[in-house]
Formats: structure tokens, C-alpha cells, sequence
């Protein structure tokens, strides 16, 4: 490649047809006798291009669209060879067809070459056990060779060089297919190689450390004379595509997907000239001229890339003849063509094959229906105007309009979402019997939809479950309508939720739910700890009881590992992989970062050792020489390996393994890799097998399904056991299930350690209409332990929470129910759910200050552990505030209505929590401030009160703490048994992910509510109406706000108390109304009278009166009597005796 090559012209692969999309070239490949490039696509057609300007010459369709992909050329002097996975076809240069071949015999075909000198003859192989041998001039087939090797690629240089499946190349004799050597890499399998004379150059895929596969960056070069490996070339960026060039035998040029390009001379690894291509996505072909002048690149994208010297571009070496190019068209004779004259005497044209007229039913699509006729009606009232006519509009439909005749695919069998919450709330009260059974009938219609399952279709409660947004949000959706059970489902609106039917599995594991509780009990702070965020989320699910719950922090911190990025585990970087792949990847990765997470706080990793890792030794030997090789070889979970089945003799029925007999091959597997040997001090063939000395508690399972022959032993109804027992003997290990579990527990003679199936993530292929997702089958009762052989099976689709047979959780069709992940846990640990936990929590936090920029909290006073411990019954007042990360987003459907699509995400931003009780009622003992990653889009400084550069660790002069802080010391309060005080309570500890019981909540929203009335009344109106103060001016303020809702609920105290809790709440209504439920315009002055905004005064009698009472109290040092018993009996004459005692006087409670 000289200094002047750069790209010279740039096509985009033609379509097929008018109707096509442009694709990707699967081939290209320079003619060697003539000046044309040849590029084959995806649906069998081929097309060449001619010169230095991509001239297109001839286009054709050699296969058939169902065919597959061109594979591979070849030229013979006659014309060009292609081949597709089930034919090979020959035709001219012009296109002209020479034969065709198709036969039952070719099953996938992949590619070809020609054997000896003459090329009379082409060898053609592939992922079938046939090498079959063609006639090229006659395009039979002469002989059927059977093969042991599954090949990928040929090319034909001393010999045949054959890339087989699995990464290895077999060099064959050009004259007999003879088998000379093989070589062996470090490779899974071969992306691109070239041999040119005596030298030999494959770049390939290798294994990513616990992910899939990856480009290798080293280019392994062979030298075909000496039969030995010469030093890779090293290309750091990963090696697609390589080309030996045709005159330099020692030089050849790498790329990479991401197009840049490499030329290094074999010899001399230090001579490297780089260039780089302009493509928009990634290289899929690289094709060298003969003539080495000529470089021609296919991307992603289907555009051709020619690169070259503008000077000389020569695509052939030598040209055997000129370019045929088409006849110049005869012009078309006229005829006068008349009544007079008879049809027979034009003549119609003789063919043989279908006329283009015939059209085929994938070439026919559907256009608009016909306008329909206007009515006779509005026909009759038609007047005449200065442009056309015009008549009334007949209103039988709305403006702009129109009625979708075409019947659209529907499934018959959708569920359509509940109602909105608050739709339901507006509901009349006369209207409430006949809702309540619509509902009745609803809900039996979803469980009749929900059990209907069949063997070929999605049952309906496997499928896609969908939050729809309401203008309030998520908080409005009804999910109970999903879940009437009393375990909690997780929502989906969150990235990264696929992880859902993972963490439910985890859940229900108890050894690994009391692993996480405990640890997430000690003073672990650390931000990306997911060991403590799944303990917080099992914890969460627990109190939640069957309420829908957010896995909002742990995704959170799950997204916030680099690592996970870089294994594509993200949702936005997963390239469109397989769910069942990135679950089992997520697996593996969230238990070795667990046990990460566990041995910072615990140096010993022994418990978590012998819950989840298996204790195994790896033996390497050398075939050669015998030196073996013991290496550690533990892992945290199980690839299941499945061995290719023979096909059984003649009578014999075929052999179906068991899975305890796929489970024993996959955990003592035994592999031959060819590898180093210290020894010998070269690449030798190594067999490798593992020891295992003991099987953790916890055993995860990865089903690892790739191939049809697989999936069939899933399918077979109860070849999963619910039950198996281990036994592991002198570093052997056996694996038993029914029959022979339960005789060798009877007979004793060995300790057998016996594990119950907790539960599987399947994937669940839905119909066309709905994308694939997961799911989880867990057997609850290993968690509850309702008895030794109890099962309890329950689906956990996301939200979607419901109760099945056992029969139909194990049973796994193949068309769209695929298991994923497996979970057993030893039985004796069945039911041990540990609250012990709570005994040992680390408070120390709630003591001592923690700020990540040196501030201390503003006005308040940190909690005395030696008097002021918090406890069960302990009341705090608590409120909150936050940002926005994210707008609320909105489609305006075409008939005028408004669907929310995504709605507003919060973040929390500060939290206050004061004292309840004591002698520093209402002080604060925390007031932090929480820093936050995630772009801020709105500060909400309306009503939260925070501005910019409050979060900012930089700029703040508040107390900044990590997210983990602040959630751990409200955790650790919810524990502790604390009564929570505050106004609004629900939604707030929703956004904050934390659930806290019904029975220590007290919020003063539900205190001062009538439900009749359906309104809510806010914070502001009560502290005005009731505590006669105006609060949030200017803006909120966190701490104001909590102390205004621990004096309300003084208030409500007194008022129960006094026993006028309903007298007074009508009252407040009844005002609100009058108010607007606001606070009035106006202010008080300094001589105690109510001003008016706009400079007017007033009397006290024309603001509501403080409606407050308290019995028996002092009120600004004045006694009241206790009117316990002697108030009067009616709430009118209550509410007098009410006002005459408190008005113009304040509440006590600071």
C-alpha cells in the first residue's frame, strides 16, 4: 500500500429490486481474468462492478432468497462459481446461468475451492459431515467424501487450507483431500485467513474473560513448508479481516471492524503502515486485486469503499479478452396497428420460462382503500359556492378523522391495562355497587385469561406486562390488579430491569437473602456495595407484603460499575444480544462482585465460600510428556455442557440423558485444548479435567441452550427434578435424582447431599407483536418451608405475580418458554429465614456525622446514644425533597388525546428528620443534603428549595452525603421500629425506593381526610387554617415542613382527645371550601389585625378561626378546663365552645 492509496470511489450495493433495502455484501472478490469487482448479498444475488468507477456490469440472482447468503467465489475461465448454504450455481460473466445445483446432499454449505491445476473439478464443505466433489463442466456431482470436521472457510494456496467451526485449520492435499497437518490455535473460531505461497495468516475469536466472544489482537501467521507457527502479529484494536498481498508473499494487511488498517511485512513485525477507512459502522469484507493495486471494502451499512492509488488501479493482473458488454437495442419497429388488421398476424413471443408479468404475492402490497361515496343525504344538501359545493357536516365522527377499515392483527388474548387510579377514585358513590362488580367480572375474566395456557401459544400471564403513565405518574397505575398475592413484584419502568427475574430468584433463596441482610446490617458504606443494596431491596420486598416495589438503587449502582459496561450487561450497550445470554452473564458478574463486596467487610469469605463456590481443582496434563499441572478451580456457577447424541443402530430407541447426568458431565468437565507445555517447551495438546472436593450450599446453574438438540431434552415434561442428591467420593463426583435418590438415601452408604429446586429465569419468546423478556418460576415454600416436600410454585413476570401448578412452572415448551437460570439450595437450609439480623444492627451512623465535603448539618443537634437511642415506638418527623432527572415525556395521539410516555424521574435531594417527642421536640438530628451523578434538569427550587450548586460537592455550603448514607440512616429507623410523622408520606418514601409499615407511619394527610369528600388537603392550607401560620412563602424548606406536620399531628391529639375528631374535620372541609383550599392574600401586622395584600385591613372574624382544642392544657399560660366529659353533646354546640376557648390563642407545641 503506497503513500498516494487513499479511497477512490464509493457505491452503494444496489437492491435487488425497486421494493428492496439496501444490505450488506456477505462476499467480495476481484475476477482474476477480468477488470470486475463481484459482491454477493444476503438474498443470493450477485452483482460485479467494472474500473476504478464501480461501473455496474451484470446483476443477477444466482440463489434463492430462502437460500442464504453468498458465501464464497470462484472464476473460472468460462464464468463464476458462487455458493449459497443449500446450492451452487455457475454462470457467465454477462449473468447467463450454466448450471445449477441443488441436492439433498447439501444441508450448509459454506464454502469451496478448486482441487489440482487444471480446475476441471471444486471441492464444496461446510457445517455438514459431506465434502462433495463437483464437475465443473458439467455441474455434477462426481463423489461424496465423508468428513469429521465441520469447515468455515477455504483457501487454496500449496494446499487446501480448511478452517474448521471450532478455530483449528486442516491443510489438505490438493489431488486427494488427504489430511497433511493441522494446525491448532488459541481461537474459537476463524473471522477471516489468507495463504499466499508459503506463509499462512487467520485472525479470529477468542473467549472474553466471563462474557462471550471477542476479536483476538494477534494475527497467527504458519509457515506451510516448515509446518510449524511463526510469532503472531500483534494488532492491539482486534483483527477481522486479513489479505495476504499477491506479489509481496511476505507482507499482508489486517483490519479491524472500526476500519483501521494495517500493513506489516511477516518478517519484520516493526515495519507498519497504517491507514485508517471511513466507515460509519463496521468492515464486514476485505478483498485484495490480483494485481495488488486494488483494495475493496464492504461495511456494515452496504456500501462498497474502492481504495487505491489515483494513478494506476488494475484490478486483474492479466485481461484474457476485452469486456463483452451488452447489444445496443434494435430499434422498435412501428406498425400501424388498426381494426382492419388480424391479432394473428403480430405474433407473440415464444419463452420457456414465467413471463415478468407473473407476478409473485411478495411482490404485491397493499395501497389506500377507495375514497367511500358521500352520502345521499349530504348529497341532497349540497349549495353551490364560489369554489365547488359544500354541506353541513352529518357529526358522524370527529373533524380530520377517518374510520380504519383494514383490520388490524390484534392478539385475541391481550389484557388490557386497569384503570387509573384516580379514575377510579372519581367514581360516584352511587356508581360504586355497579363498578365494584365490573370489576368482579373483570377480574374473573383475568384469571380465566391468565390460566388459559396451551402448549403452542404464550399463556397471557407470561407475556409483556406494560405500566401505562397517567398526568400523576406511575403512582397511578393500579398494579394490585396484577398482584393479589403476598409476595411483591418489581416494575419495569427502570433501565437495566431485566436483572427483575434474577433478584426475585435471589430473594427466595433464603441462605443468599439472610448473606445479604446480614451484611447490609454492619456499617458497610461503601457507594457501589450491590451485597448492601440487595439486602435494602430484600428487606424493602419483605415489609412491602405484595406490594409492588422499585429496584431503583440497586440498578442504580448496578449501572455505575464500569465493569458491567464493559461486559455489555447495560440494557443501552447490549447490541441487541440475547436476554437469556445477558442474564447468565449478569449472574456471573453479580456473584463475583458480591463475593467482592462481602470480603470488605468480612476478611474471611469462608461462609460465602461454602454457600455459592464450588471447591475445585483444574489437572492440565501434557499428552505428550504426562507433566500435569493443578491449578485452582472453583467457580460460583455451573455451565451446563451437553454431549453430542449418536444416532442409535437400527431397533435401538435413542439415548435421553438425564439431567443429573448432563449435571455431572458439566461440573467434571473434560476438555483437549492444544496448549503450552512448560515441559516440552512448545504447543502441545493438553487434556484438561476438573476435581471437585465439595459443592457449595447455594448451587446457580446456567442452562447455556444453544443448540435444537438441547432444547429438546428441555421440553420433555419433568426432565427437570425438583430434587437431587450429591454425593461426592474420594474427588468423584455423582449426581442422582427419583428413583436413585431416593434409593441411595434409604441404603445410607453414603453421605448424600440433597438440594431442592428453589427456581428458574426463563426467557420468554412472546408473539410477533411483543418482544422477548424474562421471568422467574420460583417454589416459594423452600422460603416459608411449608413442609418437607411442599411446593408452592409462583410465576414473577415482572409485576405480574400469580400462583400455578408445579406441572406448568417445569414444563418448558420449546417455541417460546426457555429456561436461562437454575437455583437449588441445599434442603436442610429449607425455611431457615434469619431475622437475627435485626438484633445486630450498627447505628453508629445515626450518631455521628458523615459528610463528604467537611460541612456539618445546619440547626440540628446529633442524637445522644446514651439518651436518646431510637427504638420501637420512637417518633421522628420527616420530610423530603427533590429533583428532577428527567422530563416528563408526551405523545399527542392523532384524535387530540394526550398519552404520557415516560413521566417525570426524581432524585433525592435532601432529607429532614426531627425529633418526635422529648425536650428537643422538633429539632433536627439530620438535615442532609445528598450529591447526585445524574444530570440535574430541574432543581424544582419552587418547591424544593434547592438551587444550583447546592449538590455540587465543589460549590455546596450544605452537608453533602452519598445516596447510600442518607437511604441507610432511614433504614436503619424503619428497623429500629420508629413512628414516622409527616404529610405525604407514601409517595415520598416511593421515590426514596423504602418501605416502612402501615402500623409506623402517621400521616397527617390521612388524619385530616374525610373520604367522602375525595381531596386531599395540603400542608400549607392546614398550617394556616389550624396553627394559623403561613409556611412555604417563598419556597419549601424540609425542616419547616416536618415541624409543621409533628404540630398537626399534636393537634389531631388534642382533638381525639377532646373527642371532636369529625365536628372539626367538617368544619376544616367546609372552610377549605369557602378558601379555595388555599390560604387567603393576606398577612398578619404587628398590632395582631389581618392585612390584605393589597394594603386593606380587616377584622378576625373575616379569617377562619383557629379551630384548635386541647383538653386539659396549657394554651400561651392560660388553663382550660378539662371538658373530657362535660363538653357539650352536639357537634354544633362543640365547635362553639371550641372557638370561644382558643380563638386568638396559639397550639403549645413549638
Amino acid at each position: 500500500m503506497e503513500a498516494d492509496w487513499d479511497e477512490l470511489y464509493r457505491i452503494l450495493l444496489p437492491p435487488g429490486s425497486s421494493h428492496d433495502l439496501p444490505t450488506p455484501a456477505s462476499t467480495l472478490a476481484f475476477d482474476t481474468r477480468q477488470e470486475l469487482l463481484w459482491a454477493g448479498n444476503e438474498y443470493g444475488r450477485v452483482t460485479s462492478f467494472n474500473g476504478p468507477e464501480l461501473r455496474r456490469y451484470t446483476s443477477y440472482r444466482g440463489h434463492r432468497a430462502g437460500d442464504g447468503p453468498v458465501k464464497q467465489f470462484l472464476f473460472h475461465e468460462r464464468g463464476v462459481l458462487s455458493v449459497a448454504p443449500t446450492s451452487v450455481h455457475f454462470s457467465s460473466r454477462r449473468g447467463l446461468t450454466i448450471w445449477h445445483l441443488e441436492d439433498a446432499a447439501i444441508i450448509n454449505l459454506r464454502c469451496m475451492s478448486f482441487m489440482g491445476k487444471d480446475q476441471h473439478h471444486i471441492i464444496v464443505a461446510g457445517v455438514q459431515s459431506t465434502i462433495l466433489k463437483i464437475d465443473v463442466e458439467k455441474g455434477r456431482i462426481l463423489d461424496r467424501i465423508h468428513t469429521d470436521y465441520e469447515y468455515d472457510m477455504m483457501k487454496q494456496s500449496k494446499y487446501i487450507c480448511a478452517a474448521t467451526t471450532n478455530g483449528s485449520i486442516n491443510l489438505l492435499d490438493v489431488d486427494n483431500l488427504r489430511i497433511v497437518n493441522t494446525f491448532s490455535s488459541n481461537n474459537i473460531g476463524i473471522s477471516d485467513m489468507d495463504a499466499q505461497n508459503n506463509y499462512l495468516v487467520t485472525c479470529g475469536w477468542v473467549s472474553r474473560a466471563g462474557g462471550g466472544p471477542m476479536l483476538a489482537g494477534l494475527a497467527n501467521v504458519y509457515d506451510l513448508r516448515a509446518m510449524m507457527q511463526l510469532p503472531p502479529v500483534p494488532f492491539h484494536v482486534g483483527a477481522a479481516n486479513v489479505q495476504m498481498h499477491p506479489k509481496m508473499s511476505t507482507t499482508c494487511i489486517l483490519a479491524s471492524q472500526g476500519g483501521q488498517m494495517q500493513v506489516i511485512d511477516l518478517m519484520n513485525a516493526n515495519t507498519v503502515n497504517l491507514r485508517q477507512a471511513n466507515v460509519s459502522s463496521y468492515i464486514t469484507v476485505l478483498a485484495l486485486a490480483p494485481s495488488g493495486e486494488a483494495l475493496a471494502i464492504a461495511d456494515g451499512e452496504g456500501n462498497i469503499h474502492l481504495w487505491g492509488s489515483p494513478n494506476k488501479v488494475q484490478f486483474a493482473e492479466y485481461q484474457t479478452a476485452p469486456l463483452d458488454w451488452g447489444d445496443v437495442p434494435q430499434p422498435v419497429v412501428e406498425m400501424d396497428v388498426n381494426t382492419d388488421i388480424p391479432f394473428g398476424s403480430i405474433g407473440m413471443p415464444y419463452y420457456r420460462e414465467q413471463l415478468l408479468s407473473a407476478w409473485s404475492n411478495s411482490h404485491v402490497y397493499e395501497v389506500g382503500d377507495l375514497p367511500p361515496k358521500l352520502d345521499a343525504m349530504v348529497m341532497k344538501g349540497t349549495q353551490q359556492n364560489e369554489i365547488g359545493f359544500w354541506a353541513p357536516n352529518p357529526r358522524k365522527g370527529q373533524r380530520n378523522v377517518v374510520e380504519k377499515k383494514r383490520a388490524s392483527e390484534v392478539s385475541g388474548n391481550a389484557l388490557a391495562a386497569p384503570k387509573f387510579l384516580s379514575e377510579k377514585a372519581r367514581t360516584v358513590e352511587q356508581q360504586a355497587e355497579q363498578d365494584k362488580e365490573v370489576e368482579d367480572l373483570q377480574d374473573q375474566l383475568a384469571e380465566t385469561l391468565f390460566s388459559n395456557a396451551t402448549k403452542t401459544d404464550v399463556p397471557i400471564m407470561y407475556r409483556n406486562v406494560e405500566i401505562k403513565y397517567s398526568r400523576f405518574g406511575v403512582d397511578d397505575f393500579d398494579f394490585q390488579f396484577y398482584n393479589r398475592t403476598k409476595f411483591s413484584g418489581l416494575e419495569t419502568h427502570i433501565a437495566n430491569s431485566y436483572t427483575n427475574s434474577l433478584l426475585q430468584l435471589f430473594k427466595f433463596i433464603p441462605l443468599f437473602r439472610n448473606l445479604a441482610l446480614q451484611h447490609t446490617a454492619t456499617s458497610c458504606l461503601f457507594d457501589t456495595c450491590l451485597l448492601c443494596e440487595l439486602g435494602f431491596l430484600f428487606d424493602t420486598m419483605e415489609k412491602a407484603e405484595g406490594q409492588s416495589c422499585q429496584a431503583t438503587n440497586f440498578l442504580k449502582t448496578f449501572s455505575s460499575i464500569p465493569q458491567a459496561n464493559r461486559m455489555a450487561l447495560l440494557e443501552e450497550n447490549s447490541q441487541g444480544s440475547p436476554l437469556a445470554d445477558m442474564i447468565q452473564a449478569a449472574c456471573r458478574f453479580l456473584l463475583a462482585q458480591i463475593r467482592d463486596d462481602y470480603s470488605r467487610r468480612s476478611p474471611s469469605v469462608n461462609q460465602f465460600e461454602q454457600y455459592l463456590a464450588v471447591d475445585a481443582l483444574t489437572s492440565i496434563q501434557c499428552v505428550h510428556c504426562r507433566n500435569e499441572t493443578i491449578k485452582p478451580g472453583g467457580s460460583y456457577i455451573t455451565d451446563l455442557i451437553y454431549a453430542p447424541s449418536h444416532s442409535p443402530s437400527r431397533g435401538q430407541r435413542p439415548f435421553i440423558p438425564t439431567f443429573s447426568q448432563i449435571l455431572k458431565a458439566s461440573v467434571e468437565v473434560q476438555t483437549q485444548t492444544r496448549g503450552w507445555c512448560d515441559k516440552c517447551r512448545r504447543y502441545q495438546q493438553l487434556a484438561t479435567r476438573k476435581g471437585v472436593h465439595k459443592m457449595p450450599d447455594i448451587m446457580m446453574i446456567s442452562t447455556a441452550l444453544k443448540t435444537a438438540e438441547a432444547r429438546k431434552y428441555w421440553a420433555i415434561p419433568g426432565w427437570l427434578p425438583d430434587s437431587i442428591g450429591i454425593v461426592i467420593d474420594e474427588g468423584k463426583f455423582f449426581c442422582f435424582e427419583g428413583e436413585d435418590l431416593r434409593l441411595h438415601i434409604e441404603k445410607g452408604l453414603h453421605v448424600v447431599k440433597v438440594y431442592d429446586l428453589v427456581g428458574v429465569v426463563v426467557d420468554v419468546t412472546s408473539s410477533e407483536h411483543q418482544k422477548s423478556h424474562l421471568a422467574s418460576l420460583i417454589n416459594v415454600d423452600v422460603f416459608n418451608n411449608d413442609g418437607p416436600m411442599a411446593a408452592n410454585w409462583h410465576l414473577f413476570n415482572d409485576f405480574l405475580v400469580r400462583s400455578l401448578s408445579k406441572e406448568d412452572a417445569l414444563t418448558f415448551p420449546q417455541s417460546w418458554k426457555t429456561p436461562a437460570v437454575i437455583a437449588y439450595q441445599v434442603s436442610t437450609a429449607r425455611g431457615q429465614v434469619d431475622s437475627t439480623w435485626k438484633l445486630n444492627l450498627d447505628t453508629s451512623l445515626l450518631y455521628n456525622n458523615w459528610s463528604i465535603n467537611n460541612r456539618s448539618p445546619e440547626n440540628c443537634i446529633m442524637l445522644d446514644p446514651k439518651t436518646e437511642g431510637p427504638s420501637a415506638g420512637t417518633y421522628i418527623a420527616i420530610d423530603t425533597e427533590f429533583v428532577s432527572l428527567q422530563h416528563q415525556e408526551i405523545e399527542i395521539k392523532a384524535d387530540g388525546n394526550r398519552e404520557v410516555v415516560r413521566p417525570t424521574r426524581l432524585g433525592l435531594a435532601r432529607v429532614s428528620v426531627l425529633r418526635g417527642a422529648g425536650r428537643e421536640e422538633g429539632v433536627p438530628f439530620i438535615n442532609d443534603y445528598i450529591t447526585i451523578r445524574e444530570d440535574i434538569v430541574d432543581y424544582l427550587t419552587q418547591y424544593s428549595g434547592v438551587a444550583e450548586g447546592d449538590l455540587d460537592p465543589r460549590y455546596s455550603p450544605h452537608n453533602l452525603v452519598p445516596l447510600k448514607v442518607a437511604y441507610k440512616k432511614l433504614w436503619l429507623l424503619v428497623n429500629l421500629g420508629c413512628i414516622f410523622i409527616g404529610h405525604g408520606l407514601p409517595k415520598d418514601f416511593r421515590i426514596v425506593n423504602i418501605h416502612v409499615p402501615k402500623s409506623q407511619v402517621l400521616d397527617t394527610v390521612d388524619l385530616f381526610y374525610i373520604k367522602s369528600r375525595q381531596r386531599k388537603l395540603s400542608l400549607r392550607y392546614l398550617a394556616w387554617y389550624l396553627l394559623k401560620e403561613d409556611i412555604q412563602q417563598d419556597t419549601h424548606d424540609s425542616i419547616e415542613d416536618a415541624r409543621t406536620a409533628l404540630r398537626l399531628w399534636r393537634k389531631y391529639e388534642e382533638f381525639r382527645d377532646a373527642g371532636i375528631v369529625m365536628p372539626m374535620l367538617e368544619e376544616v372541609y367546609r372552610e377549605g371550601k369557602k378558601w379555595g383550599y388555599k390560604p387567603p392574600g393576606e398577612t398578619v401586622t404587628s398590632d395582631g389585625n389581618m392585612t390584605t395584600r393589597n394594603g386593606g385591613t380587616g377584622d378576625l372574624l373575616s379569617v377562619p378561626p383557629t379551630a384548635g382544642f386541647a383538653g386539659g392544657s396549657i394554651i400561651d399560660g392560660l388553663e382550660t378546663p378539662d371538658v373530657g366529659t362535660s363538653i357539650p353533646g352536639t357537634p354544633r354546640r362543640q365547635l362553639g365552645v371550641a372557638r370561644r376557648l382558643l380563638d386568638g390563642f396559639e397550639s403549645p407545641v413549638p
